[in-house]
């Protein structure tokens, strides 16, 4: 009896190890404090990081919650509470009005494209174009990526840069992006 109880313990314990170093391996940085998991969507992800309640409330405003709950697959790059406190002062509050949801509709889907592009991918549109890569966001509009040293940093259309602080985060819809500065379509 103790021989069984001995090898059922140790069938257990191989079997904890087993999920373990599997949930291990399918797992994505921590964002905003919080696990991300593959197997959640974009919005269900980001409701949970403590560094994405802007961008979060900004989705809301926008209409963009089922959006961002689909099928996609999508690739956001998606500022931190931090990126949009460089914001000129009321420039959120102003956006999240319900007369300018067109607004605010365009800049956020300009943080996103269409198909899932993690960074091997943009590092192989990067190299193949010669060290810059175009991208088409959802909003229309076109954002150029370059390495900048080690670092992942992309243009919008105004001139201005944004790093990516936290690249890979695998979603069930596709990946997630985080990035120091909020991107800005003409």
């Amino acid at each position: 009896m103790k021989k069984l109880s001995l090898m059922l313990l140790l069938l257990v314990a191989a079997f904890a190890n087993q999920s373990a170093y599997a949930q291990m391996k399918d797992s994505n940085p921590m964002v905003g404090g919080a696990a991300m998991l593959r197997s959640m969507d974009i919005v269900d992800n980001a409701v949970n990081s403590a560094d994405h309640t802007t961008l979060v409330a900004a989705v809301k405003a926008a209409g963009l919650v089922d959006t961002l709950k689909s099928k996609g697959p999508f690739t956001v790059f998606a500022p931190t509470n931090a990126a949009f406190d460089k914001l000129p002062a009321g420039t959120v509050e102003t956006l999240v009005k319900p007369e300018n949801k067109a607004t605010l509709t365009k800049i956020l889907t300009y943080h996103v494209l269409a198909g899932k592009f993690d960074s091997k991918a943009i590092a192989k549109r990067i190299k193949a174009g010669g060290g810059n890569a175009e991208f088409k966001t959802v909003s229309g509009g076109t954002l150029w990526a370059f390495m900048s040293g080690d670092n992942l940093v992309l243009k919008d259309e105004k001139g201005g840069t944004s790093a990516v602080t936290i690249a890979n985060v695998y979603q069930s819809n596709g990946v997630i992006h985080v990035v120091d500065t909020v991107l800005l379509p003409n």
